[in-house]
């Protein structure tokens, strides 16, 4: 009678079962109804639509490359490390659909020497500082008062509103300041002359966090929807 060895048995059922796996995981996991489940909670106001890959794009290399290069950056064969399944959502994936010539506030811009300090403070350079996606909201930042990090010693001359910048500022009402004026001055709208007319705090809070928006319904500039950015994408693939 044959005696199999008892390890090449294992080896045998460890291979069966690994195969079972990576079968069911490739027909489980493109699934719209896997994809709610593996989020890490629910989507951006106006990112609802949208499906994981919009975001979450394959990292290049199959994944025993992507292991075997992690691995050799860990026992320091190599400088850096790769994406692993997926690449990093960066600012990269961010402007790829939210890019626009009229950005008061583009994250290069943080990158000029002036804004050192204010960096040290809020780093604005990452999209992600204040818009984090998967947390049902828009700006993540508790409160609405980091225009003080680069606008401390702001002079205006011939100043519109009727209680003047250099008052609001010295009485250090910094909330102020999202009551009238658009971070990335994308909405289309008036701006007020009293501060009466202003837009009231509450509101602005309640935008941040995904509420109604109370700048304006009109934009002088919209996102692209996923079809479109797949498009570009696909474009952009094929001409390679």
């Amino acid at each position: 009678m044959l005696n199999r060895n008892p390890l090449r048995k294992r080896q045998y059922i460890g291979t069966l079962i690994g195969i079972t796996i990576t079968i069911v995981a490739y027909i489980i996991l493109p699934l719209k109804q896997t994809e709610d489940f593996l989020s890490l909670g629910p989507l951006n106001t106006g990112h609802e639509g949208l499906s994981c890959s919009a975001c979450h794009t394959d990292a290049k290399g199959s994944l025993i490359q992507q292991l075997q290069s992690n691995m050799a950056y860990t026992f320091g064969a190599r400088k850096t490390k790769v994406d692993f399944g997926t690449q990093n959502v960066d600012n990269k994936k961010c402007i790829a659909c939210h890019d626009r010539p009229n950005d008061r506030h583009p994250t290069h811009r943080f990158l000029e020497p002036k804004f050192k300090d204010a960096i040290a403070n809020i780093d604005a350079t990452q999209c992600e500082t204040c818009h984090r996606e998967h947390n049902d909201t828009r700006v993540v930042l508790a409160e609405a008062n980091f225009c003080i990090n680069c606008h401390y010693d702001l002079e205006v001359k011939n100043d519109p509103i009727d209680v003047p910048h250099s008052t609001l500022i010295s009485n250090k009402q910094w909330n102020t300041c999202l009551q009238c004026h658009d971070f990335h001055g994308n909405h289309l709208y008036k701006l007020a002359e009293k501060i009466e007319d202003t837009i009231p705090l509450q509101e602005i809070q309640n935008y941040l966090k995904g509420g109604k928006d109370p700048f304006s319904s009109k934009k002088k500039h919209l996102p692209l929807s996923e079809d479109e950015w797949l498009k570009i994408k696909t474009k952009y693939t094929n001409s390679k």
